[in-house]
């Protein structure tokens, strides 16, 4: 089964939930329009059907693969992401002055996601692209930026991100690659990189590779590490492509899933040194990467909404494929397709409400991030931008808890086929293990919800968002369908219960965060799953006041929604109150840390 982008869904959410028209209104994005949106999303969705999809099963059974220092793609990867690059797909979301299209986040991420759930591992290539070129325009000289941007936007060349070596992991205070300065204005970059996805391929003329390295005398710690741009191929002044730069691929890693990706050791500086090129100011190099962090937290987020939307429409089609057993209430005395049976039947439904839920979630997040950089107010602007920080961990950490759950969930629909890996299930559960890992394990994220996003500002972003949640109870209250539908008044019931154990929860880190910190970050992930809860209930509440107006309009769809809302609520909804019980009445000397380490 190929895959088919879900357009209808994804121009409900750009336009009822996140407000594209009001988006459009923004300086710059003013071409931003509904029309617009029905017409690029069109045209992604034809691409990536057509020339991205029928890819991914190969990439799956013929990896990448690396001879003679040099890293091949799978068979047809070369030239899809010619295409790729010729119809300016890398360019959506980027400025105009630099050969992008310059449209906002709000319609490049249903195009990342369609990417993304077409071919997961042939899409994370232009996912660190859009994190060198976030890191390049914020820091970048003008010289610099000309230099590399128009490349990188094209598609003509690649990006990368190189934090982690093999005694550094996510404790970036222990980089050791060091960058010695050349008195040209150029640094000889020393080092080892691990784990660089796309770190070296044939799929691109140059490679741009972001690296993290100290410089002599730098402070100990993170705050000693610089930011430096390292092309595998260094670059000319007229802009030609000059001689291979000193970075050599020396191996790539043999995976549980996204067998396609290149996942690369790096060694640079084996011959003299690497030529880099210092970005911003030395010792902040931090502070540049985690834009590209940032950029590519989101951008896995989408990938775990990609995955399981294809891991769904996998599972819906072998289900109403697949005959066997008569249904439990009679209604026939021959067998019958699986959908048919309560139990598939509840899977599919998790599965479907969970993905709808985590889409609406960072779709309106994306709207929160075009608002806070192109408002012409600095105050609305500071104001979405706390709003989008503050949904960023949620969207990477729970929409890729979710994407496991629903690969899983599509496993268990295929039966003992789905272990089978010609029927393909178990592609989208192996490829999604790595999401939760990806640019900070879900308990980091966890912890940058804590710390960065609820305690440094006293949770005034997360009790604005809960004000947001009361005038949408409201608006539920008053709606005409509330006496005459039991889901309006069921997502009102279950959503007013999330949003009080949110809200506890919030309270519970404030108050404890000093005292009991083991307390309240060994519920941090129990945080997270549960704001993702609560705020995709929320999205599926404003969704439900949206589909109450639109009688005689698209009914099916509509109706659709509604149902999906209703099982939110009565089936998702409902583990709020579980999540809150285990954080609020944690104690750190009790459960989590009443064993020793011996008894482990």
């Amino acid at each position: 089964m190929s895959y088919t982008a879900p357009v209808k869904d994804m121009l409900f959410v750009i336009n009822e939930l996140a407000h594209l028209d009001r988006v459009s209104t923004l300086a710059g994005f003013e071409d931003a329009t509904a029309d617009t949106a029905q017409a690029v999303l069109d045209e992604a969705a034809k691409f990536t059907s057509d020339v991205i999809a029928p890819l991914n099963v190969e990439g799956d059974r013929n990896p990448s693969s690396l001879r003679d220092g040099e890293v091949f793609a799978t068979p047809g990867f070369k030239e899809a992401f010619r295409q790729f690059a010729e119809g300016g797909w890398q360019g959506v979301m980027h400025p105009v002055e630099y050969g992008g299209q310059g449209l906002p986040k709000l319609l490049a991420t249903p195009c990342i996601e369609m990417l993304n759930a077409a071919n997961l591992s042939l899409a994370l290539c232009p996912l660190l692209t859009d994190g060198a070129i976030e890191a390049l325009l914020t820091a970048g000289t003008d010289a610099q930026k000309e230099a590399f941007l128009p490349q990188l936007i094209s598609g003509e060349w690649t990006g990368t991100m190189n934090l982690t070596e093999p005694q550094a992991g996510s404790d970036l205070a222990l980089v050791r690659t060091r960058a010695e300065p050349q008195g040209d204005g150029t640094y000889r970059v020393f080092g080892t990189k691990i784990f660089i996805t796309w770190g070296e391929h044939d799929m691109a003329k140059n490679i741009v590779h972001l690296v993290l390295a100290r410089t002599p005398g730098a402070p100990d710690g993170v705050k000693g590490i610089s930011l430096f741009a390292v092309p595998k191929f260094l670059v000319n002044e007229d802009g030609s492509l000059g001689e291979r730069n000193d970075v050599h691929c020396v191996s790539i890693e043999h995976k549980l899933g996204i067998k396609a990706s290149p996942t690369a050791v790096l060694q640079f500086g084996d011959h003299g040194g690497a030529i880099g090129q210092l970005i911003g100011e030395e010792n902040r190099g931090l502070e540049y990467m985690f834009i590209m962090m940032n950029s590519a937290r989101f951008g896995v987020g989408v990938q775990g909404i990609a995955v399981a939307e294809r891991a769904y429409q996998k599972a819906v089609a072998y289900a109403k494929d697949r005959v066997q057993s008569r249904p439990v209430d009679g209604s026939a005395k021959q067998s019958v397709a699986i959908i048919q049976h309560p139990d598939v039947r509840r899977t599919l439904m998790t599965m479907r409400a969970l993905t709808e839920g985590a889409r609406a979630l960072a779709y309106v997040a994306a709207a929160h991030s075009d608002i806070a950089h192109r408002h012409a107010d600095p105050a609305v602007q500071a104001e979405h931008q706390a709003i989008y920080e503050y949904l960023v961990p949620i969207v990477k950490g729970w929409s890729t808890e979710i994407s496991i759950e629903v690969a899983c969930m599509g496993v268990q629909v295929h039966g003992g086929m789905g272990f089978i890996e010609e029927t393909g299930a178990a592609q989208y559960y192996r490829d999604a293990r790595i999401l939760t890992i990806y640019e900070g394990t879900t308990a980091i994220q966890a912890n940058d919800l804590i710390g960065r996003k609820t305690l440094r500002d006293g949770a005034a972003v997360a009790k604005a968002i809960l004000a947001q949640i009361d005038r949408t109870l409201g608006e539920l209250r008053e709606c005409a369908s509330f006496s005459s539908h039991p889901a309006f008044r069921s997502l009102h019931k279950r959503l007013t219960t999330g949003r009080e154990a949110l809200a506890n929860v919030v309270e519970f880190v404030l108050a404890n965060a000093k005292n009991d910190p083991n307390a309240v970050f060994a519920g941090g992930v129990a945080y997270l799953k549960l704001a993702g809860i609560v705020l995709a209930g929320w999205q599926f509440a404003r969704a439900l006041l949206v589909a109450a107006g639109k009688h005689g309009e698209d009914q099916s769809f509509y109706d659709s929604k509604i149902a999906t809302a209703h099982f939110f609520a009565d089936h998702i909804l409902t583990q709020a109150v579980a999540l809150e019980a285990s954080i609020v009445s944690a104690k750190s000397n009790e459960g989590m840390l009443a064993l020793s380490e011996d008894q482990f």
